[in-house]
């Protein structure tokens, strides 16, 4: 029962190599933990057996028939027979090709070893997005506006995608229980584009959002989601005409714009009874002129050779490098492997996301962002870390230009404050049965696209 809580929301973490970058972290300052912190731990405690009470549907009275609507829909009929012939699918749910290795003890340690940066002391300053800023299309093509975590607009090509959507107050099925948003969102909800699709990575809390998706529900705009999470989404109000239930590997397109759902390492489920049964995934846009890559929620996994392979080059990814300890390192990239990740995918700008905004691990709130600085300067890697609410113009060549800051100078502007961090070295992440060196350099034989 402990180890199914960790799978949800409040601890998805992954990892990567040991030692990576060592030569080139001298300057970062150690994240120093505090040598007790027993009320922290009994707080963290106290609020993990609320989570396994309410979301394991034992519990009663107001708090659960809050939370009912939220913790979704069970799939059948059609949906369940379709999903049960996906090659993803073994004893009764999905299954990833490589097994995630958790450790529960090890979790637990780490919960009492907490970093004292796990959510920022100030409020964060981000970037209020004007609506009308969307009413002419990216010179370029292919311009990208972060929301926070996974939450992102990508213009492409004459076509809009927002990913991840989350615009509730916090990460949870109840508006008053959970990890909380630091600041509220850059773009207000009234204030959305014209959208052409709404891209779900897999049903966990932090990406696929209640309120959120009720909100989108009068509008047109088709969803497109792994097998199964359609389910939740006819539940809260989505006509099934409007929603896209693809497998990896599967397509679906929009004019000119093709949405391929690229394999990932993860899992799923919004409580202690539905673990896997929905299925997870990434994508791949690609458009007349650009292609984009967004890793969803994954750990390193030899499959993201394959996706470089049939889907890239691509002109920008956005891959995780968030929520990550070493006692469950197969559920997230962390920094380094995320670097790896993009390299190995043929991408040329680099995004990180799934970090800023939500409290869902135990290290600083500003490691994954120093880490990932760290490895993408010692292997060359054009890195964009924009402000939660910051556009980005990326262009066929290349070359990033912010479009809405006040100072649009081109590489990196940090906006975060200089906290304790742990270097790769000191905390290493590395991720379970994957090849040394993962990539061969042997193309794939797999078709191309």
């Amino acid at each position: 029962m402990l180890r199914r809580f960790w799978r949800i929301e409040t601890f998805v973490g992954w990892p990567l190599r040991s030692g990576e970058d060592g030569s080139t972290v001298k300057k970062a300052k150690p994240d120093r933990r505090s040598p007790g912190r027993p009320r922290r731990f009994l707080r963290t405690f106290l609020k993990t057996v609320g989570w396994l009470v309410l979301l394991g549907g034992v519990g009663t009275g107001v708090p659960y028939l809050q939370a009912r609507t939220a913790l979704g829909e069970k799939p059948d009929g059609n949906r369940l027979a379709r999903m049960m012939a996906s090659p993803q699918w073994k004893d009764g749910g999905f299954q990833n090709p490589e097994a995630l290795d958790d450790q529960i003890g090890g979790a637990l340690r780490e919960l009492i070893d907490a970093s004292d940066h796990v959510t920022p002391a100030a409020p964060m300053s981000v970037v209020e997005v004007d609506h009308a800023f969307f009413e002419a299309q990216p010179p370029s093509g292919l311009r990208v506006t972060w929301l926070g975590h996974s939450t992102a607009l990508i213009e492409i090509d004459g076509h809009i995608v927002l990913t991840d959507p989350v615009w509730g107050p916090r990460a949870s099925p109840l508006p008053w229980l959970g990890p909380k948003r630091w600041y509220d969102p850059p773009l207000p909800f009234e204030d959305l584009p014209r959208l052409d699709a709404v891209v779900i990575s897999h049903d966990h809390y932090d990406h696929l959002d209640h309120p959120t998706v009720v909100a989108l529900a009068d509008s047109e705009v088709p969803f497109v989601v792994p097998l199964g999470v359609g389910a939740h989404l006819e539940r809260w109000g989505v006509g099934p005409e409007r929603i896209v239930e693809l497998d990896w590997w599967d397509r679906y397109s929009i004019r000119d714009l093709e949405i391929v759902m690229t394999p990932a390492r993860h899992a799923s489920g919004r409580h202690m009874f539905d673990g896997n049964r929905t299925l997870w995934a990434g994508y791949a846009f690609v458009g007349t002129d650009h292609r984009v890559f967004f890793s969803g929620d994954t750990g390193m996994f030899p499959g993201i050779v394959e996706i470089g392979d049939r889907l890239g080059p691509f002109d920008l990814t956005m891959i995780e490098i968030g929520t990550y300890a070493q006692s469950w390192a197969d559920w997230h990239m962390g920094p380094e492997q995320a670097v790896e990740a993009h390299s190995l995918v043929r991408g040329h700008a680099f995004l990180p996301i799934h970090w800023g905004l939500f409290n869902l691990s135990t290290h600083g709130w500003t490691e994954p962002i120093e880490r990932a600085l760290v490895a993408a300067e010692s292997k060359g890697v054009v890195l964009l870390a924009p402000k939660p609410g910051e556009t980005i113009d990326i262009g066929k060549a290349g070359v990033p230009r912010s479009e809405n800051r006040a100072d649009p100078a081109t590489g990196v502007q940090r906006w975060w404050p200089d906290l304790p961090w742990r270097t790769a070295t000191e905390y290493p992440l590395v991720s379970s049965q994957l090849d040394d060196p993962l990539h061969s350099g042997v193309e794939s034989d797999v078709p191309k696209w």
